[in-house]
């Protein structure tokens, strides 16, 4: 139970984030809301509330306004999640953005979504974001801050940077916070009481179930609720610790974990980047009871040759999502991290993110064979991919889900939108499931050809569109490979043009510093046609079938290393 005895809300919360900040400070303001090991950094739920609203007011007083959206180019720094929630109390819409992207991807995203603002760091990896933003935006060496003139990007007005050192033509953090006396409580409280539950608060990119990728836009009820119930059926209480090593711009990030977390008082761990000895340095350091991987992660804790040196029975619960876990790694993650609590979850980012979820008790068949049970107030339904027809337990169809989760919309994108999400509210998920008469979900398959790499999503077309400009490629299909660690790979079947001299090294240079590295074909294959049906479209299955023969001995050396 909570430290106050109250009852927990079986409804929905009608709340905005800032609101639901501001009721965690009345009640555990004391307790711990963030924790970094690695710099000893520490806030309480008051301190950190009282960075939010210096950041905020600070925005503010730079003419930040309700609907604007603020871009964030960065990894799970500190400031990340105070941005989180100081746009949310201004009204302002936190756009994410993927910390993979290179030039051409963050150039699309900032176009499509007409960004006035965006925040970023000095890189990360291999990838210079500094040189890439005055690449992109060369006006800043010279323009006034806050006056930004770009044609390419004509919505843009400001740009800053989440740190202490000065840029030319960025604002700095402190800057944005000695301007926080010029917003007077008074306006703030107003700007704050303007606000509905329903507004956008969040947008973040993705290939969603068809096309190039889409700004899915979600508001406050959206992801609230949703972190809440992801947290409340791990029994989650403002005792728990939870250790959130996934990045911030993805769902499982700011809404599984950050607001799972601060709907229940519950401290969070938080990782800049992923990285097996600090997670399990973390843990046990924080006596961490919960954490958040794809199974790729959980892999890499138990392969790890340190393991045995930490103690991890301070773990009870957390969330394995992204892919299937392997019935032996469950088995292992529940045995030796003592995660006997364990839930998986399977969603999309339209429906913010979780659509089911399996619970503590749950068996271990049901852990690795289904994805689990819808959450409260989200309805599932599995439908004939063909006449929409309603299908009976047992039978396969297309996943659909309907409730406070669905996505307000793609952000200009009307059509889109439509297709995605019926006249009946029911949004189309693209995957093939069956559900049980217990009604648990089990993912099947995909309608569509997503591919989905260590969690990853990505949309065939989309590098099919990028390669396409590639001299000397005359036609080019992209489908997913087998992968033993990611699930799938990128695998690309070019037909070269007559007399081009291409080999698959000129595919990873094109590719290189332009897409993130995730979306790189893995696999180049050059062939003469491609299977064709009767109507003259491209047999994308028979493709992946050529795979399997074709990239075989690559895929076979990746499970024997």
């Amino acid at each position: 139970m909570p430290e106050n005895g109250a009852q927990r809300p079986q409804g929905l919360l009608q709340a905005t984030l800032g609101h639901i900040l501001d009721e965690t400070v009345v009640r555990f303001g004391d307790r711990e809301a963030i924790v970094y090991v690695d710099r000893d950094f520490r806030l309480t739920y008051r301190q950190f509330a009282d960075l939010v609203d210096g950041l905020a007011r600070g925005l503010m007083a730079l003419g930040i306004d309700r609907g604007e959206k603020v871009a964030v180019w960065a990894t799970n720094i500190p400031y990340w999640v105070a941005l989180q929630f100081a746009t949310a109390k201004i009204g302002a819409v936190l756009l994410t953005v993927n910390t993979n992207y290179r030039r051409d991807e963050l150039a699309y995203l900032l176009r499509q979504s007409e960004a006035e603002n965006l925040f970023l760091i000095d890189g990360y990896q291999d990838i210079d974001y500094l040189a890439t933003v005055y690449e992109l935006l060369p006006q800043l060496r010279t323009q006034p801050r806050g006056h930004l003139s770009s044609a390419r990007f004509p919505r843009l007005k400001r740009v800053f940077f989440l740190g202490q050192e000065k840029h030319r033509g960025m604002y700095t953090i402190p800057e944005v916070m000695a301007l926080a006396p010029m917003t007077d409580t008074e306006s703030y409280r107003r700007r704050q009481a303007e606000l509905d539950c329903h507004d956008v608060v969040n947008m973040q990119y993705t290939s969603g179930t068809t096309g190039f990728p889409k700004g899915v836009m979600l508001t406050h009820a959206n992801i609230a609720n949703n972190g809440y119930w992801v947290t409340e059926n791990q029994r989650f209480t403002e005792a728990d610790r939870l250790c959130l090593p996934v990045p911030l711009f993805h769902c499982f990030g700011c809404v599984m974990g950050v607001l799972g977390a601060v709907t229940h008082g519950a401290t969070l761990v938080i990782l800049e980047k992923f990285d097996p000895v600090q997670v399990m340095a973390s843990i046990e350091a924080e006596g961490c009871t919960a954490l958040y991987g794809v199974p790729t992660m959980f892999i890499a804790l138990l392969e790890h040759k340190l393991f045995a040196k930490f103690d991890f029975s301070s773990l009870r619960t957390g969330i394995m999502a992204g892919s299937p876990c392997p019935v032996k790694v469950m088995q292992a993650v529940i045995e030796r991290l003592h995660m006997t609590e364990i839930t998986i979850c399977y969603g999309l980012t339209e429906a913010s993110p979780v659509i089911t979820q399996t619970l503590p008790g749950d068996d271990l068949r049901r852990r690795t064979e289904t994805v689990g049970r819808p959450l409260p107030h989200v309805e599932v339904r599995i439908v004939d991919p063909e006449t929409g027809e309603e299908l009976p337990p047992g039978r396969q169809g297309e996943v659909c889900c309907r409730g406070y989760s669905v996505m307000k919309g793609y952000y200009n994108m009307p059509e889109a939108t439509a297709a995605a999400v019926d006249a009946d509210g029911w949004l189309h998920s693209g995957d093939l499931g069956v559900m049980d008469a217990d009604g648990y979900l089990s993912i099947t398959g995909r309608h569509k050809d997503m591919i989905i790499r260590g969690g990853e999503n990505i949309y065939p077309r989309e590098i099919e569109e990028f390669l396409f400009a590639l001299e000397g490629v005359a036609d080019v299909q992209v489908v997913g490979v087998p992968s033993a660690k990611y699930g799938e790979e990128v695998g690309a079947f070019i037909i070269p043009k007559p007399g081009a001299d291409l080999t698959a090294e000129d595919v990873h240079d094109f590719c290189r510093g332009r897409i993130s590295r995730y979306k790189i074909p893995t696999h180049v294959v050059f062939v003469d046609r491609y299977p064709l049906t009767a109507s003259g479209k491209v047999q994308k299955y028979k493709l992946q079938e050529m795979s399997r023969s074709l990239i075989a001995p690559a895929v076979q050396e990746e499970r024997s290393s």
